[in-house]
């Protein structure tokens, strides 16, 4: 027998108590960890990972002499021309 705040708590009513607070304190830390998360995540991440660009490995290509001046502008040009979706 237990007593709780001058009331006698026996048997079932000692197991939802116990209960009921691990429930309580499980709820009210998830929400905090999930509110640390929220206001912890960066708005302007990008979505993929960083790495060249299309124009600096088309660079890299024609300092090593891998492609002629005449093929890094051509294919320059297109990268520019064909927009934000190609330099990814």
């Amino acid at each position: 027998m237990m007593f709780w705040y001058g009331h006698n708590v026996s048997g079932w009513g000692w197991w939802v108590m116990s209960l009921g607070m691990i429930l309580f304190w499980a709820l009210v830390i998830t929400a905090a960890v999930l509110l640390f998360r929220a206001l912890d995540r960066p708005r302007d991440r990008p979505r993929t990972p960083a790495g060249p660009s299309a124009e600096q490995l088309l660079a890299e290509r024609f300092a090593r002499g891998e492609i002629s001046e005449e093929e890094y502008r051509s294919r320059l040009a297109v990268l520019r021309s064909s927009g934000p979706s190609a330099k990814s």
